[in-house]
């Protein structure tokens, strides 16, 4: 499964810039975001139609 991070504003929370990372990249993420006190926010990533 596949996740999409968003990074947000400090101010005003709004999204300043997006990855998407497997499942097993998320946790690491969240660590390093926790470490640095970033704010980020994950959702399951769109899947393509088939």
């Amino acid at each position: 499964m596949r996740f999409e991070i968003m990074r947000l504003d400090d101010i005003d929370g709004t999204a300043v810039d997006s990855t998407v990372v497997d499942a097993a990249s998320v946790n690491r993420i969240v660590q390093q975001a926790a470490a640095i006190g970033q704010r980020i926010y994950i959702r399951p990533a769109e899947t393509a139609a088939r």
